[in-house]
Order: structure tokens, then sequence, then C-alpha cells
């Protein structure tokens, strides 16, 4: 009679402890920020530069985010733009004006959140010509994507 009991005490215990297959819902459910960033296919000597980003969330273009920053630096070092407030351009596009006056590897950050989903894409363009330097830089880039991975057994 006990050992039924305590069958059944175990068995009631047991079934309230049982996961429900809609718990996951009960959390919130994030829809990721997307960005494209568009870099100008080239860029001319002492004029302004406009690099732009549209950014999306769930298909849509995205009005009213939290924030939009774009960072740029020069892959040397020599060249460090501040993290600066990007100008709305409208239905979801978001710009920088800059001049840059010295050729070479550049990169953009931008710094972009909407509703608790923050991302920071980054993507490098080259202005004018790039120094050996520079050069031996991506090559050594594209030489650790290309590496031959090794397997351990």
């Amino acid at each position: 009679m006990i050992c039924m009991y305590l069958f059944f005490m175990i068995g009631l215990m047991l079934s309230a402890c049982s996961l429900k297959e809609d718990v996951a819902l009960l959390y919130k459910q994030e829809t990721p920020l997307e960005s494209e960033i568009i870099i100008p296919t080239s860029f001319s000597d002492n004029e302004k530069e406009i690099i732009k980003v549209i950014l999306t969330q769930e298909g849509k273009r995205v009005n009213d985010p939290d924030f939009v920053h774009f960072e740029i630096w020069k892959q040397d070092g020599s060249v460090h733009y501040s993290m600066e407030e990007a100008k709305e351009l409208g239905n979801g596009t978001y710009s920088i004006s800059k001049d840059f006056d010295s050729e070479g590897l550049y990169f953009v950050k931008v710094h972009a959140s909407q509703n608790g989903s923050m991302i920071m894409p980054q993507k490098q363009f080259i202005v004018g010509e790039l120094s050996k330097s520079e050069l031996e830089y991506l090559q050594k880039g594209a030489q650790k994507q290309n590496a031959p991975h090794e397997h351990h057994h």
C-alpha cells in the first residue's frame, strides 16, 4: 500500500515538471536588425563622398531606429574619424558624408539599434591606390580565409 502511494506521489510530481511545448513563446522573440552598407564605386579628390546604410527588420525598412552611427578609419591608423550620428535620408536609408584626402584601405562600421536588436556591421573599401603594406595586409587576410583546415582525429 505504501509503495503504491509512493509511486502515485512520484508520478504526480513528475507530471507537474513536464515541459510545455510552447514554453519558448513565453520569452521575447527577437527579430534581428539587418543592414546593407553602400560604398561609392569611386572616390574623387577634394569632394565629399556619401556612404549609406539601409536598415531592415522583418523585411521592412526601419524608419525610427534607436540610433545609427558611422565610424570610419584607415587600416594603417593614420586616419580615424570619430563616431558620428548618421543623417536620415528616408525610407530606412541613413548616410554620412566624408572627404577622403588620403589614399588607402579604409573601414566603415555602422552602429545601429532598433527595439533591442543592436548590430555593428563593418565593410572595407579602397580610396585611390593601396600602399605596399595595405596590399600585404589584404593578401594575408585572403590567405587566412583560404588556408586549408587541419582535421585532428
